[in-house]
């Protein structure tokens, strides 16, 4: 059962299997959920096209060669891996020191820049994970066929592929967690344990990532 489309094959076990990796909540999923829950849909929306824009940067990266260099150079790894570790460890403490319910942050959202401000967030905690970057390497080829005219063309179509089904369900994250926000937005105890909640997993993924050696 091969699929070929575009130099690829077994197309319907990698969606299959990007949606499974995409259920799996990480960083990104935490991220999402909570913009959605302090800052509506909007937020979540916001946070979850950042994540996606992240994610197509790998994608690019990797089918142009960057990430090769991740592969195969030690100290670049090392380098990203610390810029990387410390931003989500920085994240994570800005969630836990700081109450982002306030009704001084919440009217700060119609501010054109605390829109770019989430965007970029998004962005930066998917971009600096390389992790994903070596996932890409490591997943995407196997489904590209060996005798693909064009490499680089078969591996951006899977990586877009990937991408988008990551984008869908980050949109579904995003809703979800503002929806339940929404009726919840009395409940402001339960949304700052929430929020120490995000913050603690986004320092603990921090520091995970930090504490990793090798590749």
């Amino acid at each position: 059962g091969r699929v070929c489309m575009l130099g690829t094959q077994d197309l319907w076990i990698f969606i299959s299997a990007g949606v499974a990796l995409n259920l799996v909540p990480g960083q990104d999923f935490v991220f999402i959920a909570n913009r959605s829950s302090n800052f509506g849909w909007r937020g979540g929306v916001l946070a979850a096209l950042g994540v996606s824009a992240g994610s197509l940067a790998h994608v690019f990266a990797a089918a142009f060669g960057l990430s090769a260099l991740l592969a195969g150079s030690s100290n670049a790894f090392i380098i990203i891996k610390l810029v990387g570790g410390l931003y989500l460890v920085y994240v994570g403490l800005c969630m836990l020191l700081k109450n982002p319910t306030s009704n001084n942050n919440r009217h700060l959202l119609v501010g054109l820049s605390h829109h770019k401000t989430i965007f970029y967030q998004g962005f930066l905690t998917n971009a600096l994970n390389p992790k994903v970057a070596l996932f890409f390497i490591a997943f995407v080829p196997q489904f590209i066929a060996a005798d693909a005219p064009n490499l680089r063309l078969s591996f951006l179509f899977l990586g877009f592929i990937f991408s988008f089904n990551g984008l869908v369900w980050c949109l579904i994250v995003a809703w979800f967690s503002a929806h339940i926000s929404t009726k919840l937005k009395h409940a402001s105890l339960l949304t700052r344990w929430s929020n120490m909640a995000a913050g603690g997993l986004f320092t603990y993924f921090g520091v995970s990532l930090l504490m990793s050696s090798g590749h």
